[in-house]
């Protein structure tokens, strides 16, 4: 065997190899899809949307509080997370450029997106629960927004330093302010990218359990309140799966597919309003 034969079976070897790993992962991602759907469909119904949370031992009720509570904590985590992110994401990239702050800031980030949900969880339960003396939606929405910004605060970063700097030099050159230039020129160059970083931030808090435990908890009840204690879909999906009953653990599987659904949707929606929006 000459050498042109053993580099053609060589790469012949690595493609079978590479093709049987990703054929591997492919299947367990289909195997979890479809008992998500099989199961999750099945359970799915008007009174999940509207019913309130059935007693132990009942066979009616829904998710309305889950709903709810869900939405609002998350909603409320993007508000804070989102800009939050997206200024120092800006600074980073258009003011601190690489300076020594700058770089701490990156490396801090950096740090902030392998810690574990937990980690954040048991913080904010130590500095905004504990000294209140009762669980919290907005606790919940701090927890989340924290593990947001390094996430946004990275791909706003990334995405503004891949804009060429003759974008930046030729408004310069008719007069533009640096805000003029950053809002009408950067930004929008970079919209996709900072848009598809804001989606992977919301996909990320959207099925987190471990923070909202310490944070928000939850709620048997329906409740708008965020300064009580609220439901979640995470969390009432786990207290759900992890009961007796068979109708809970059905809700459960309905929590499950909403969660995922309601990702999809968002991730969706987010490259629609990119597309339609600031690609004209």
């Amino acid at each position: 065997m000459d050498a042109f034969q053993k580099r053609k079976l060589i790469n012949k070897l690595v493609l079978v190899l590479s093709t049987l790993a990703a054929l591997f992962g492919l299947m367990w991602l289909f195997w979890i899809l479809g008992t998500l759907l099989y199961k999750g469909l099945s359970s799915l119904s008007l009174e999940v949307f509207i019913g309130n949370p059935p007693a132990p031992g009942d066979n009616t009720g829904g998710l309305k509080h889950a709903i709810v509570g869900q939405t609002l904590i998350v909603l409320l985590a993007t508000v804070i997370g989102i800009p939050i992110g997206i200024l120092a994401g800006t600074y980073l990239s258009e003011y601190g450029k690489g300076s020594k702050l700058a770089n701490w800031v990156r490396d801090l980030s950096d740090i902030m997106m392998s810690v574990p949900s937990i980690v954040i969880g048991t913080f904010i339960y130590a500095v905004l629960v504990k000294p209140v003396g009762h669980f919290m939606g907005i606790a919940g929405s701090v927890a989340l927004a924290i593990m947001m910004i390094p996430i946004i605060l990275r791909t706003t970063d990334d995405m503004l330093r891949m804009v060429p700097p003759e974008l930046r030099e030729a408004a310069y050159a008719l007069g533009a302010t640096k805000f003029q230039v950053i809002k009408d020129v950067v930004y929008r160059a970079a919209i996709t990218g900072i848009l598809t970083g804001v989606i992977l931030a919301v996909a990320r808090i959207g099925g987190e359990t471990a923070p909202l435990l310490f944070t928000s908890f939850n709620n048997n009840f329906f409740t708008l309140n965020i300064f009580q204690p609220m439901a979640s879909l995470t969390v009432t999906m786990y207290d759900y799966a992890m009961s007796p009953y068979k109708y809970w653990q059905q809700l459960a599987w309905a929590a499950a597919i909403i969660l995922t659904f309601g990702v999809l949707g968002a991730n969706i929606l987010g490259r629609i309003i990119a597309h339609y929006k600031f690609k004209k």
